[in-house]
């Protein structure tokens, strides 16, 4: 997840107070009514004392976001990749698990060499697990055998499900002895919450 922020929004001749979430590839809006406006859909963008006005297909919006107006317009015009995001460098040692996401694989193949594709080393630094339900989450334990000391493992998990949240993920993470320290949004449909090694413990 990038920013968030309480806000007023005024799109469509209707205003209406609530929260206004900037993420990797759109930007929401949720209150009395609710707008989400992907970055490529995005026409116009500028700010003005205090409110980011975007002008989209299906209209113009205005965020009443104060002094942070011109960061989230940034944040909009040059978003970070999802590999920057994830903290993925060019030397990582990298093992994909249960992820079917074409885009993302393709996007490790160009930036690390270490791919370890559905193959777990003995060190990894980057574990990406991906999980449908509670049930795949007792594997943590044994991913964490492979995980390097200052590693981390990413558990991609769907949006939006009841039976499985940020929550389950991250007391699975501490049942493993992992501690949460970043949430990320690795698509429109998925979460990624990152799950580290205690410092006391490396």
């Amino acid at each position: 997840m990038g920013l968030e922020a309480a806000c007023k929004v005024s799109f469509d001749g209707k205003v209406s107070e609530g929260k206004a979430l900037l993420e990797s590839a759109e930007l929401l809006f949720r209150g009395d009514f609710r707008v989400k406006i992907p970055f490529q859909q995005i026409s116009a963008l500028e700010t003005k004392n205090g409110r980011l006005t975007v002008t989209f297909p299906q209209g113009v919006a205005h965020f009443e976001l104060g002094p942070a107006a011109e960061k989230w317009r940034d944040k909009i015009r040059h978003p970070k990749s999802l590999l920057d995001k994830l903290g993925v460098k060019t030397d990582s040692r990298v093992a994909v698990i249960d992820i079917d996401d074409g885009n993302f694989r393709a996007q490790l193949s160009e930036r690390t060499s270490e791919g370890l594709e559905n193959k777990l080393a003995k060190e990894c630094d980057f574990i990406f697990f991906g999980v449908t339900g509670k049930s795949s989450l007792r594997r943590l334990d044994n991913l964490l055998k492979h995980l390097a000391k200052t590693g981390a493992i990413w558990v991609i998990y769907p949006k939006g499900q009841p039976h499985l949240n940020e929550n389950d993920v991250r007391h699975a993470g501490k049942a493993a002895g992992l501690v949460d320290v970043k949430v990320v949004g690795f698509s429109s449909t998925h979460s990624g919450l990152k799950l580290v090694i205690p410092k006391t413990k490396r």
